[in-house]
């Protein structure tokens, strides 16, 4: 069985986002993915819609993981914490999903859909809306942590492109890896665009209905890692 960490914040200093990104894609992974339960770990930034800068996924063979003495006694953000606004854990159930489910491509991103603050009953009715054009999302419900969502949407996305319309408005192309031919996955030359308005892409964290596509964050060392 499997199980999805989300991890989503915003970062406050951009003079020191790039010493920031270093440090988590590089140590901080390394030092996770050596923990128990620990499986694999991909971080992501903001290419379009609404939600916090940054979003990292982890898999999880069990909520254990939380509880280990390992964990308890060395997590979080250390000497970068004071930089970190709106900080979220939550875990999700993976239910019969395998790991490969939520790996994205290296120049992919993660379309994503979270009802933060909805009670369950809004978020399901929220849900059946979305899930009409998005077929082929994968839904997951809550299972611990800090439970700012009943539920989320995850679909691995083998590329993305932000196209922008008029007033202001902005269209997302993606495609999941299962719907794209071999000889367009080794292309992949579509590249997000990545926006910091602060009425898009740093939404407010009392925002209910976030829509937003993360594109794999490159920063530091490999944004993609395993548990050896």
């Amino acid at each position: 069985m499997v199980f999805v960490y989300i991890v989503r914040c915003n970062f406050t200093q951009p003079e020191k986002e790039q010493a920031w990104n270093a440090w988590y894609s590089g140590p901080k992974i390394a030092q996770m993915l050596a923990k128990p339960h620990f499986r694999t770990c991909q971080r992501f930034r903001l290419a379009s819609g609404r939600g916090r800068s940054y979003l990292t996924l982890w898999t999880l063979q069990s909520p254990e993981a939380f509880k280990t003495a390992q964990y308890t006694s060395d997590w979080g953000f250390f000497e970068w914490t004071r930089y970190v606004t709106d900080w979220s854990r939550d875990l999700f159930d993976g239910g019969p999903h395998p790991e490969a489910a939520f790996a994205v491509p290296a120049q992919g991103a993660l379309d994503t859909v979270v009802f933060d603050g909805m009670k369950e009953e809004e978020a399901s009715a929220a849900r059946t809306v979305t899930a009409k054009s998005r077929p082929e999302m994968i839904w997951l419900a809550i299972a611990g942590l800090d439970r700012h969502t009943p539920m989320i949407g995850l679909q691995a996305l083998s590329e993305v492109a932000t196209l922008s319309l008029d007033h202001g408005r902005e269209q997302r192309l993606g495609r999941s890896p299962s719907s794209t031919p071999r000889n367009e996955r080794r292309q992949a030359t579509l590249r997000p665009h990545f926006r910091r308005s602060a009425g898009d892409a740093l939404a407010p964290v009392s925002c209910k209905w976030a829509i937003g596509t993360w594109r794999q964050d490159l920063y530091g060392a490999a944004s993609t890692s395993r548990r050896r």
